[in-house]
């Protein structure tokens, strides 16, 4: 029975202490920090082959503050295009280091064009069309997310 107490207060502690940190590495929320202010999105995150594969497909509607951030886990040149995508999409590109570096914007349903960053990126944030103009979000302004290490 004693075994057992103790052994049931290490779980209770162990969960009690990661609490905390789990909130303070939401990976569900995104920020974008642009000249007309932050801008926060609730974000699904895809980080395997078969997620960004999928990647929004078939969806129907995005909600204005949503989106799904793209994790390559490394910086490189990436491309996207819009098959089998309903909804027309913002493409945001961003560096590892978490700096806007080109948007495409309104990209159109259906369209299998390929979607080329500007360069090597870690991440692609794909939001509702035109969100980004409207919010005013350009290429230079930077994004806090749990995964983009701050510079040093």
């Amino acid at each position: 029975m004693l075994h057992q107490f103790r052994a049931l207060a290490v779980a209770a502690t162990m969960i009690a202490v990661s609490l905390p940190l789990a909130a303070c590495s939401d990976e569900s929320k995104l920020t974008i920090h642009s000249a007309t202010g932050d801008h926060t999105f609730n974000i699904e995150l895809v980080d395997t082959p078969e997620s960004r594969a999928q990647g929004l497909m078939y969806r129907q509607e995005l909600a204005p503050d949503a989106g799904m951030l793209f994790d390559f886990l490394g910086d490189r040149d990436v491309s996207f295009w819009m098959r089998n995508t309903f909804i027309p999409l913002d493409m945001v590109f961003i560096t590892g280091k978490g700096v806007v570096k080109n948007i495409h914007v309104n990209a159109r349903p259906h369209d299998p064009t390929g979607i080329p960053s500007d360069g090597p990126v870690q991440f692609v944030l794909e939001i509702p069309g035109g969100r980004s103009v409207e919010l005013g979000i350009e290429a230079g302004d930077t994004v806090t997310h749990p995964r983009i290490k701050k510079p040093k």
